[in-house]
């Protein structure tokens, strides 16, 4: 398992050959709060929602994938459904994508998160987002989202596909946007 820094890109072909269906998970927890005289006082919920928007070699937007469109229209990818707290500790939200079974078209995929409810990422702690390869449930690639801040978006990762090879790249970028909607063009611009 490589642990990527922001902006890193790794060959995901290289890692695992024969690559085919791959997961990528999202795990986030909500930041402790201080209670009375700054001892435990417990967490609040956070509800981010996992996304993948996919992209042809013009950079156009051809479906996006997330908890109100739990698959894709050519059914290449599946998003397992709306976590609304954090709680609990690994994978929030999935999604399962089939690389042998996406269509020619589609030359990238971009991961984002948002948080529908507005809460921003000084609220959100430990948020990691980790490629695994399916069929042999190794751990290919891991980003830890650090940047704190007012933004209630962030554009994950990239999945890229070049001359028959797969690439990951790392982006952590900020964005505005409640919805996966909101942040086509940030995702659009991390290309």
């Amino acid at each position: 398992m490589i642990s990527l820094s922001k902006g890193q890109t790794i060959n995901l072909s290289k890692e695992s050959s024969g690559l085919a269906r791959v997961m990528m998970g999202l795990g986030w927890d909500a930041v402790k709060k201080k209670g009375f005289f700054g001892f435990g006082g417990g967490s609040q919920d956070i509800d981010l929602d996992a996304s993948v928007i996919t992209f042809d070699s013009n950079r156009q937007p051809l479906d996006a994938i997330w908890f109100r469109q739990l698959k894709s229209k050519d059914g290449s990818i599946v998003h397992s459904g709306d976590n609304r707290t954090g709680d609990g500790d690994g994978d929030d939200e999935t999604i399962r994508v089939d690389l042998a079974k996406l269509p020619a078209q589609v030359t990238d995929l971009v991961f984002v998160v948002n948080s529908f409810a507005g809460q921003n990422f000084n609220e959100v702690d430990n948020a990691v987002a980790r490629l695994v390869d399916e069929a042999t449930g190794k751990e290919l690639a891991r980003y830890e989202l650090r940047e704190k801040g007012s933004h209630t978006g962030v554009v994950m990762a990239v999945v890229s596909r070049r001359s028959g090879e797969w690439t990951m790249k790392a982006v952590g970028q900020p964005a505005p946007g409640r919805t996966v909607q909101d942040l086509v063009s940030p995702a659009m611009a991390a290309l």
